[in-house]
């Protein structure tokens, strides 16, 4: 049997390192400030376009509280933003293990640590693909691949990890921190882990939708050939 069979856990997991990596902005001037205010010692890492807009929500505090993927990680993002999160720091943090002694030590070894909730929302695929007249390029051009690892990644781990997905979750998610100290029980976990499978499957037979209704002489029509 493939992957670790885990038995210890914690019910109640402090929120302490948040990723938020969101093409949809929605929600956030309400959830990033909420989770300031219930936990002051919160660390946010963030990517590019994402990081900008918390900074100039943060203020005075940014400097304390966020900090870019591409500085926790050590690697720059390429050229349009094309690999930002497929780090091996950023997939230890999210799938670690609180009582697996392995974990712990890649964790100190690579100056890691653990984040306990990934708030990810993906490219817009479908609305790109809707106009009837989108190129196969552009529908490629708006396939999303570092977002769906983070969703699967935080949701497989929803014994620690918490996988926020839809901005209309953000209002209930701050009232539950708010109620228990900045902590997710595992129910809650769970519940977020169930909509994000949902919501990368969804994703993902989309896309095989768009494709496999596209001919042949369509995605040929989109480049110059080089050879």
């Amino acid at each position: 049997m493939a992957g670790n069979i885990v038995s210890d856990v914690d019910d109640w997991v402090k929120i302490q390192t948040v990723l938020i990596s969101v093409f949809s902005k929605s929600g956030l001037s309400m959830l990033v400030p909420g989770l300031v205010r219930i936990n002051p010692d919160i660390r946010i890492l963030s990517t590019g376009g994402t990081y900008g807009v918390l900074e100039k929500m943060l203020g005075a505090q940014a400097k304390e509280r966020l900090m870019q993927v591409s500085d926790y990680t050590g690697q720059p993002e390429t050229q349009g933003g094309l690999v930002k999160t497929l780090d091996f720091k950023i997939y230890l943090g999210l799938l670690t293990e609180t009582y697996n002694d392995d974990h712990q030590a890649d964790l100190r070894r690579t100056g890691a640590s653990p984040i306990d909730m990934a708030v990810v929302n993906l490219y817009p695929f479908a609305q790109v693909t809707a106009n009837p007249w989108v190129t196969v390029e552009e529908a490629r051009a708006n396939i999303d691949i570092g977002g769906p690892c983070m969703v699967r990644a935080s949701a497989k781990n929803y014994i620690r990890t918490a996988s926020v997905t839809d901005p209309a979750d953000y209002e209930d998610i701050l009232r539950r921190l708010e109620e228990s100290g900045g902590t997710l029980d595992l129910a809650t976990r769970f519940a977020l882990a169930k909509k994000a499978f949902a919501y990368s499957a969804a994703y993902d037979a989309t896309i095989a939708a768009f494709l496999g209704k596209s001919a042949d002489d369509g995605v040929r029509s989109c480049y110059a050939f080089q050879n």
